[in-house]
């Protein structure tokens, strides 16, 4: 089984900053892609960023130029440095991390979700 904690949500003034942190543990061999996913009230849940095991990164168009995931393999991390930050990017924010377990079994885990609001 394979927990997911995020952590570094909160309240911040539009055009602030804050970095969300998501770390993986569990019986984990690989992990193939990890993303973030943001759901407001009343919206679907929307990709926000994921990142390959290659490196590749693909963004939500709204968050392009604001946004960069980036990840910590060593530490089973992946992080999500938000810039410029806007009313509209609040939400609570979601991990997820798709890879293979010890058992060589395909695993897909969601985090429990960490609040961002933006707002002066």
């Amino acid at each position: 089984q394979v927990h997911l904690v995020e952590s570094g949500g909160g309240l911040v003034q539009p055009g602030g900053s804050l970095r969300l942190s998501c770390v993986a543990s569990g019986s984990i061999f690989s992990i193939n892609t990890r993303g973030w996913y943001r759901q407001a009230p009343g919206k679907e849940r929307e990709l926000v960023a994921a990142i390959s095991s290659h490196g590749t990164t693909n963004y939500l168009e709204s968050v392009k130029g604001r946004f960069t995931i980036s990840r910590d393999n060593a530490r089973n991390t992946v992080y999500l440095q938000m810039n410029s930050l806007k009313p509209e990017d609040t939400a609570v924010y979601f991990c997820n991390v798709e890879g293979i377990t010890e058992r060589f079994k395909s695993f897909g885990s969601w985090g429990r979700g960490t609040q961002v609001t933006v707002s002066s």
